[in-house]
């Protein structure tokens, strides 16, 4: 049975029962001059991610920051992957930035809603309290726009700096997500060239750029699942042959060209998996429960053997994960 939901609160509601003013907030936020960020280049960034992180040790405890592409079933599946020592919580909104969880003067979309469940954290006391060995942030999508408007780069060091300076051992996270289905430049396009300039280019390069001897690494998703994707289009699979195979339908059948489905919550669950824990996916149940203890839809076996050798290879592939190769 899955344990009591507790009542919803709002987001003003629960940062007064965390104890966090707006003027607080607003003076942290004033420490930045008002620029774009500075950027590292290639060498830097090289360097910064030339030797791998050392593998943990035991279960982690994790936060999750971000909107409704990280979810409550994904960290579920997330935890069901890594075993009983595996902790986590959370703080949602719909399609929210960074920047929107930072300022307390800004609505958070669907933040009640999405927040109506036991993992419930507030962000700015969850980091404060020094407790995760791992954060993991999410930018909202379209990512040029918040990029340009709401200052992706300046916002995830905020955030980032917060859970440095309250645990100096803690693990700053960038998950790479993707973008719409029916984006007018393609789907497949976009995943392929956002990764480097993007992602990569300007939230990662900048956290660099502040701190090269302990950046940040990054949880490939997007790059996860355009491999698969490629693998499949030559080589379809009982229920995975096409990107739209790992989203969502809407109530009336409608395809949604954002969310992921359950298999694609898998996917991402075991990339979380192979860069928070430095181990292969590859023999990992593949048959799991969605948050609410339903039986969620698993991929096929096949499916799941090749999401799984994927995962493996993309994340040993790319330096900035922090996996060794």
């Amino acid at each position: 049975m899955a344990p009591p939901v507790r009542k919803a609160l709002s987001r003003r509601h629960a940062l007064a029962l965390a104890g966090v003013g707006t003027l607080a907030a607003a003076g942290a936020v004033a420490l930045w001059p008002a620029r774009g960020p500075r950027l590292a280049g290639a060498g830097q960034m090289a360097n910064a991610y030339r030797t791998p992180l050392a593998p943990p040790v035991g279960g982690l405890n994790v936060y999750h920051l971000g909107h409704s592409l990280v979810g409550r079933d994904m960290p579920a599946m997330l935890a069901q992957m890594a075993g009983a020592a595996h902790r986590y919580d959370s703080q949602l909104g719909w399609g929210t930035s960074l920047r929107d969880h930072w300022e307390p003067s800004i609505g958070i979309e669907g933040f009640a809603h999405e927040n109506d469940h036991p993992r419930f954290r507030p962000a700015r006391p969850a980091l404060e309290s020094g407790l995760y060995d791992a954060v993991v942030l999410t930018e909202m999508v379209e990512l040029r726009d918040a990029i340009r408007w709401h200052e992706s780069a300046r916002y995830f060091e905020l955030w980032g700096d917060l859970a440095r300076r309250a645990n100096p051992a803690v693990r700053v996270y960038l998950y790479e997500t993707w973008h719409w289905l029916n984006d007018p430049d393609g789907f497949r396009v976009r995943l392929d060239r956002d990764y480097a300039p993007l992602w990569k280019g300007e939230i990662l390069a900048a956290d660099v750029a502040a701190h090269p001897d302990r950046p940040a690494h990054v949880i490939p998703a997007g790059q996860v699942m355009a491999a698969v994707l490629r693998a499949v289009e030559s080589a379809p699979l009982p229920g995975l042959s096409r990107a739209e195979d790992l989203f969502a339908k809407e109530p009336g059948g409608a395809q949604d060209n954002i969310h992921f489905n359950d298999i694609g919550a898998y996917l991402v669950a075991a990339t979380h998996y192979a860069v928070l824990y430095h181990r292969s996916p590859v023999g990992l149940p593949h048959r799991l429960l969605r948050a609410d203890g339903m039986v969620a839809d698993a991929p096929s076996p096949e499916a799941a053997a090749l999401i799984q050798r994927t995962v493996w290879d993309v994340v040993t592939s790319l330096p900035e994960t922090g996996v060794a190769g």
